[in-house]
C-alpha cells in the first residue's frame, strides 16, 4: 500500500520524477534509481537495493538533518535551509546530475525515510523539477 502510494507521486508537469522508500519492492516503471540519502540505510544490503545511483550530495547536511529530526512542525524551516544548501555548488552539480537523469527518462529518488511528505525527497524532487539549467 504504502507503495503504491509513492509511485504515484510522479509529476503531472516537467520530468517524471518518483518518490519511494528505498524498501519498497523495485517498479519496473522507476526508470533510474538513485539512493538520495547521506547515510546507507539501516538493515538494507546494497544489492537488495536495486540502485543505479546513489547521490549523497543532494542529501541535506549531516548539521541541517540532525536539526530537523523528521519533526513536521520543523518541515517549513527545514526546507527553507535545505533549498539554501541546495544553491551550494556541490549540491548544485547534484541537483544538475538529476535533472539530466530526469530529463532522459523516468527518475526514482530513493529514501529511507518514512514520511515522504515531510521528507527531503519533495524538496530535492521540485527543486529537480525547477532547474533551469
Amino acid at each position: 500500500m504504502a507503495a503504491k502510494k509513492a509511485s504515484a507521486r510522479a509529476s503531472e508537469t516537467g520530468p517524471a520524477i518518483r518518490i519511494r522508500r528505498v524498501y519498497d519492492t523495485p517498479d519496473p516503471d522507476d526508470g533510474t534509481r538513485v539512493l538520495v540519502d547521506r547515510v546507507w540505510p539501516r538493515g538494507l544490503a546494497k544489492a537488495d537495493a536495486h540502485l543505479d545511483e546513489w547521490a549523497k550530495d543532494a542529501a541535506p547536511s549531516t548539521e541541517l538533518r540532525r536539526w530537523y529530526g523528521h519533526e513536521p512542525d520543523r518541515f517549513p524551516e527545514f526546507t527553507r535551509r535545505y533549498r539554501a544548501e541546495l544553491t551550494t555548488p556541490e549540491r548544485q552539480e547534484a541537483v544538475d546530475h538529476l535533472h539530466a537523469l530526469a530529463t532522459s527518462g523516468p527518475l526514482t529518488l530513493l529514501t529511507a525515510v518514512k514520511d515522504l511528505d515531510h521528507g527531503h525527497v519533495q524538496v530535492l524532487a521540485e527543486a529537480i523539477r525547477e532547474h533551469d539549467g
